[in-house]
C-alpha cells in the first residue's frame, strides 16, 4: 500500500525537496532583483563620473580593471563546471559583494573629484551652468539646437543655439563668469548681442537684445544682467538666442544648465527643445 501511495502522493523526501526548491527560487529572485537594481544604480554613477564629471575636471576616467577589480584577459574556467544550489547562491552573493565594492570605489572617486572641485573653483565659475533668462517652468524654450525650419526662408537650416521666447525687456543673465568680448549690433543676424569669453575654451553668445547693458572688456559674474530681451537683427519675435561655444565649435547649450535643472527637468527640456521645429531667427 505504501508503494502505491508514494506512486500517487509525494513522499516526505519529495515534499522536502519541493519546499527547498521553492525557497531556492525565492532567494534566487530576491538576489537577482538586488543585483539588477545595484547594477543599474552603479552603472549610472560610473557613466556620469567618466563622461561628465571627470570630463569637466579634465581628469582621467577610471578603467574597468579598477572599478571591477579583475583582469578581463583571464578566462574564468570555474564558471563552466557543475555547481550545486549552495554554490549558485554563494556565487550570487559574491556578485552582490562585487557591486557593493564598485559603489565604494565610486564614492572614493567622488571624494577625489571633490578635491578637484576645490582646486578648480575658479574654473567651475567660468563654465556655463545656468539658463540666460528666468525659466523655472521651462515654458520659454522656443526652439532647440539642430536643423530647424528657417522662419524667413522656410528651408531647413542649422540652428546653432537655443531660443528662449520672453517679453521685450526681460533680463538676460551671464551664464558664467568671464570677460565681455563683444557688445555690439549685427545688422545681418544677431542684432544687439553680447559675446562673453569665459576662458578654458568656453564662450557664450546672447542675441537679439532690445538693449545691451554690458560693455566690451567688462568682467561679468554668473547671474549678472548683461542685457534685455528684444527682437533686433534677423528675428521674427521677442526672444534670446543663446549659444555655447567650446574650442571655437558651437555645441548644444542644453547640456550646460546643470546648476538650474533637476534630472527630471533636464529630460523635459530635451523633449521640449526637440519638439519645436521652427526657430525664431
Amino acid at each position: 500500500m505504501a508503494a502505491i501511495a508514494f506512486k500517487y502522493l509525494d513522499s516526505p523526501k519529495a515534499k522536502i525537496a519541493r519546499t527547498e526548491i521553492g525557497i531556492m527560487n525565492e532567494k534566487y529572485q530576491l538576489y537577482q532583483a538586488e543585483i539588477d537594481a545595484l547594477n543599474k544604480s552603479i552603472k549610472e554613477l560610473e557613466d556620469r563620473d567618466n563622461k561628465i564629471y571627470r570630463t569637466i575636471f579634465e581628469a582621467t576616467p577610471l578603467p574597468d580593471s579598477i572599478r571591477f577589480g579583475k583582469n578581463y584577459s583571464e578566462i574564468d574556467f570555474s564558471k563552466y563546471k557543475y555547481k550545486s544550489v549552495d554554490e549558485i547562491l554563494e556565487s550570487m552573493e559574491d556578485k552582490i559583494a562585487s557591486i557593493k565594492n564598485r559603489i565604494q570605489i565610486q564614492k572614493k572617486s567622488y571624494d577625489s573629484l571633490q578635491v578637484y572641485a576645490t582646486t578648480k573653483e575658479a574654473m567651475l565659475k567660468r563654465i556655463p551652468a545656468i539658463q540666460p533668462v528666468s525659466n523655472k517652468d521651462l515654458s520659454r524654450v522656443a526652439s532647440g539646437f539642430g536643423y530647424r525650419i528657417d522662419p524667413v526662408y522656410k528651408t531647413p537650416k542649422m540652428h546653432t543655439g537655443l531660443d528662449f521666447a520672453a517679453p521685450i525687456g526681460t533680463p538676460i543673465y551671464a551664464t558664467a563668469d568671464g570677460i565681455v568680448r563683444d557688445a555690439s549690433f549685427d545688422a545681418g543676424g544677431y542684432g544687439n548681442h553680447v559675446i562673453i569669453n569665459h576662458g578654458y575654451g568656453y564662450q557664450t553668445l546672447y542675441g537679439h537684445m532690445i538693449r545691451i547693458k554690458a560693455h566690451g572688456g567688462e568682467q561679468v559674474k554668473r547671474g549678472q544682467v548683461i542685457g534685455y530681451v528684444g527682437s533686433t537683427g534677423k528675428s521674427t519675435g521677442p526672444h534670446c538666442h543663446y549659444e555655447v561655444i567650446k574650442n571655437n565649435t558651437k555645441i548644444d547649450p542644453i547640456h550646460y544648465f546643470f546648476n538650474d535643472l533637476s534630472p527630471t527637468d533636464y529630460e523635459r527640456m530635451i523633449k521640449i527643445s526637440a519638439a519645436n521645429n521652427q526657430s525664431f531667427d
